[in-house]
C-alpha cells in the first residue's frame, strides 16, 4: 500500500513539475518580448544564452577536459542548434506573436514523433498538423511569411535539438552534454551580447525581461523536465509539453495582448492534437517492437 502511495505522489508530482516546466517556458518567452524594442531579439536571445549556462553550469559541473572527440561534435553542434532555434523562435514572436511561433515550433517534435512511428496512422498525424500550419499560414494580405519562416526553421532546429540530445545522451553521462552545449552557445553570444547592451544601453526593466528569458525559458525548465522523467514515462511527458502552445497562446492574449482569431486558434488545436496522438503512436510502436525482441 504504501509503495503504491509513493508511486502515486511520486507521478503527481511529476506531472506537476512537467506542467509547472512549460508554463515557465511560455512566461520566459513572453518576458524576453517585452525586452524587444530596446534590445531587439537577437540581444534577448545573448542574455538568455548567457544566463542559461551561467545558472547550469555550476549546477551540472560538466568535466569538459575529459570529453572526447567523438563527444565533442555532437556538443559543438548542439550550442550552434541551440543559438539557432532561440534566434529563429525569438525573431518568430516579434512578428507573429507568441502562440502562433510557439506552434509552429512544435512540428519539429512531431516530425521526429511521426517518423518514429511509421504508421498509416501517423500519415493521418501529418495531415492534421499540415492543415494546421495551413489555418495558421493561410495566404491573406497580413500574412507574415518571413516570421511564418522563421518560426519553421525554430521548428527544423528544435528536430535537430532531439536527435543530437539522443547521441549525446548515449556518449556523455547525465546533463553533462547538453550543459556543455549551453556554455559553448553562451560564448558564442558573448560579444553579441555585449555589443547590444553597450549599443542600446538598456534600462533595468528591460535587462530584468532579458534575465528572466534565461531563468523561466531556460534554466527552470532544464531543471523541471530532469525532475519530472524521473517520475512519470518519458511518453506521458511528450503528451503533457503538446500543453506548450496552449499556453503560449493564453499568456500572449493577457500578457502581451496578442489576441488570435478563430482559423488561427483551430489550427493550433489541429497542431496540438495531433503532436499528442503522434507521441502515442511512437510510443506504442517502441513497445511493440521491445515485445517482439523479447519474445525473440
Amino acid at each position: 500500500m504504501r509503495k503504491l502511495k509513493h508511486a502515486a505522489g511520486d507521478r503527481t508530482t511529476g506531472l506537476a513539475t512537467a506542467l509547472g516546466g512549460a508554463l515557465s517556458n511560455q512566461f520566459g518567452a513572453a518576458s524576453g518580448s517585452l525586452a524587444f524594442p530596446v534590445i531587439g531579439p537577437l540581444g534577448v536571445v545573448a542574455v538568455r544564452q548567457i544566463v542559461a549556462a551561467a545558472i547550469l553550469l555550476p549546477l551540472v559541473r560538466p568535466r569538459v577536459l575529459d570529453l572526447t572527440r567523438a563527444q565533442w561534435w555532437p556538443v559543438l553542434l548542439l550550442a550552434l542548434v541551440f543559438g539557432t532555434m532561440n534566434l529563429t523562435l525569438y525573431l518568430a514572436i516579434d512578428r507573429i506573436g507568441l502562440g502562433l511561433a510557439v506552434t509552429l515550433e512544435f512540428c519539429g517534435p512531431l516530425a521526429v514523433a511521426l517518423l518514429s512511428a511509421r504508421t498509416r496512422s501517423s500519415v493521418i498525424c501529418a495531415v492534421i498538423a499540415g492543415a494546421g500550419v495551413t489555418a495558421i499560414s493561410r495566404p491573406q494580405s497580413t500574412t507574415d511569411y518571413a516570421g511564418i519562416g522563421l518560426a519553421l526553421i525554430a521548428a527544423c532546429s528544435w528536430a535537430a535539438y532531439i536527435l543530437l540530445n539522443r547521441t549525446i545522451g548515449s556518449r556523455i553521462p547525465g546533463a553533462q552534454g547538453t550543459a556543455t552545449a549551453t556554455g559553448v552557445s553562451a560564448v558564442l553570444f558573448l560579444p553579441i551580447g555585449g555589443w547590444v547592451l553597450v549599443t542600446s544601453r538598456p534600462d533595468a526593466f528591460t535587462l530584468l525581461c532579458a534575465i528572466g528569458a534565461g531563468v523561466l525559458a531556460s534554466a527552470v525548465p532544464f531543471m523541471a523536465d530532469l525532475i519530472a522523467l524521473r517520475r512519470i514515462p518519458a511518453n506521458v511527458f511528450g503528451i503533457l509539453m503538446s500543453i506548450n502552445p496552449v499556453l503560449a497562446a493564453l499568456i500572449g492574449a493577457v500578457l502581451l495582448d496578442e489576441h488570435l482569431g478563430t482559423v488561427e486558434s483551430v489550427g493550433i488545436v489541429l497542431i496540438v492534437t495531433a503532436n499528442t496522438a503522434a507521441l502515442r503512436l511512437a510510443a506504442r510502436t517502441t513497445r511493440s517492437a521491445t515485445a517482439r525482441a523479447d519474445e525473440g
